[in-house]
């Protein structure tokens, strides 16, 4: 078996006595809180001398992924989508026969009229 440096057995290359507040975990913070358009409510952490101009008033909600806006009574609006169209919903907006030959014919004359072929 082959062995180098003075790695102890188990530990990480790299470590060292590092502790919490090394890694920023103690660094002065604020919490402001999200509403999305159902109520819920997130929390995100922001630096305390960030200026409240960086500080976004809009986010995507982590659970909903609604957007989420930092007004409680007046949170962003939820997308409104469009129903779901059957087969035949579709078929009734189909155009006549007449109307497609009229609508083909418009086109060549359009095509030939680009190429001087009229």
């Amino acid at each position: 078996m082959a062995t180098g440096g003075n790695a102890i057995r188990g530990t990480r290359v790299g470590s060292g006595p590092m502790g919490e507040q090394d890694h920023g975990y103690h660094a002065d913070r604020i919490a402001v809180s999200y509403w999305d358009g159902l109520g819920n409510e997130t929390v995100r952490y922001f630096a305390a001398g960030l200026p409240d101009e960086e500080i976004p008033e809009t986010i995507d909600h982590p659970q909903s992924g609604l957007p989420a806006g930092r007004d409680k009574n007046n949170p962003p609006e939820l997308a409104k989508n469009e129903p779901y169209k059957t087969h035949l919903a579709y078929v009734k907006e189909r155009r006549t026969d007449d109307e497609a030959a009229q609508l083909l014919d418009e086109a060549l004359t359009q095509l030939r009229e680009r190429r001087g072929q009229a």
